[in-house]
């Protein structure tokens, strides 16, 4: 199947604008020894999709096609390319190109390479070209950034897990997560629910913790152990210094209590952040804040080509599935769920389908 010379993507003009999506061809980076071109089949949505087109991160360059939970068909292959062959169902996630060659990235660290580029929204080096990503009919990607999926996991359920289920499952197996472990995850979200299903894969006993109960049957059917609610009167005491380990999916820190949420860690127990809030919202951390238990508080972000790898078969061994809701791509789809997503988003992941139809053969 041949590749066109550019390829065509739904894009959004600024912040000004950011639900009204157009068609649009766009000229992708000139094609290298290592690069995989990949026809899209289908692509999650995640909440960085909407803090990018919506101002919320800060200034962007626009003209953009976002989407960084990508699954298609490897269609042609760079000269030097080992990893990935034409034909084959591919993923590619949030990152799209580290050095190789630092200390980083010899040590298994290459989402935090120096040199990294995001799937979308990264201008490659001495080209001026801006990446775009996987609301496209085709996406350009180095071959370590391109990922096989394996044969039991359907593409709608492996997309989201390229982006939200990295950035769960790095932190949980980077902290220990595993048989006789109590871990906790902050917010049920598009991530927060992959965290739950990895930690339970990964044998932990896992609560969920939410402001309230509405999502706890949900947090249950996935196999939650436990669940707290902090709206409840005194909602941490049963669990003070019980917790492994803690990572917090929330993005927004309004009304967070954050020596309630660190109380819960046993002596040196880990918090891991990995939401991302818009703007200037922050928390304030005072040393007081870690002297009862001495935990530890950190972030982390994405995961290696390993990382990746392994949840993809952990998930096809253990029958993880992510709770999807297909939507078909096209402009009017796209404007409703973005607007779902600024608001209270979906349960618990959308994936865009669709892509034939939209941008043919």
């Amino acid at each position: 199947m041949s590749v066109p010379e550019k390829f065509t993507g739904f894009q959004v003009n600024g912040p000004e604008t950011w639900t009204e999506f157009h068609k649009n061809e766009f000229q992708p980076k000139p094609f290298g020894d290592y690069d995989v071109d990949i026809k899209i089949e289908c692509c999650g949505v995640c909440g960085s999709d909407v803090h990018t087109i919506s101002g919320g991160w800060g200034e962007q360059k626009f003209p953009l096609a976002v989407g960084h939970e990508i699954i298609g068909t490897a269609l042609r292959v760079g000269p030097k390319v080992t990893l990935i062959k034409p034909g084959q169902r591919v993923g590619v996630g949030a990152q799209s190109y580290s050095c190789l060659d630092c200390r980083q990235c010899k040590n298994d660290n290459e989402t935090y390479c120096r040199k990294q580029l995001d799937t979308y929204g990264a201008v490659w080096p001495d080209t001026g070209i801006v990446s775009q990503g996987g609301y496209s009919s085709h996406v350009r990607t180095h071959e370590h950034w391109v990922f096989p999926i394996p044969d039991a996991l359907p593409s709608t359920v492996a997309a989201p897990m390229l982006c939200a289920g990295l950035t769960a499952y790095s932190p949980l197996v980077r902290n220990g997560c595993g048989p006789g472990k109590k871990v906790g995850i902050v917010g049920l979200g598009g991530i927060g629910h992959l965290g739950l299903l990895f930690a339970k894969a990964l044998g932990a006993t896992v609560y969920v913790i939410s402001r309230t109960h509405s999502k706890e049957a949900d947090a249950r059917k996935m196999g939650a152990d436990g669940f707290l609610a902090t709206a409840d009167p005194n909602w941490n005491e049963e669990h003070i210094m019980t917790f492994d380990l803690i990572i917090n999916t929330a993005n927004s820190f309004e009304g967070f209590d954050l020596d309630a949420y660190l109380s819960l860690l046993d002596v040196h127990g880990k918090w891991v952040s990995v939401g991302l809030p818009e703007d200037e919202e922050g928390i304030r951390v005072r040393n007081q804040t870690f002297l009862k238990n001495g935990c530890f508080f950190g972030s982390s972000h994405l995961g290696s080509r390993r990382e990746t790898l392994e949840m993809l078969q952990l998930a096809a061994d253990k029958g993880v599935r992510t709770w999807v809701e297909e939507v078909k791509i096209n402009e009017e789809n796209l404007k409703g769920v973005m607007q779902k997503m600024k608001g209270a988003g979906g349960r618990y992941r959308f994936c865009l389908t669709g892509y034939e139809e939209a941008f043919g053969a």
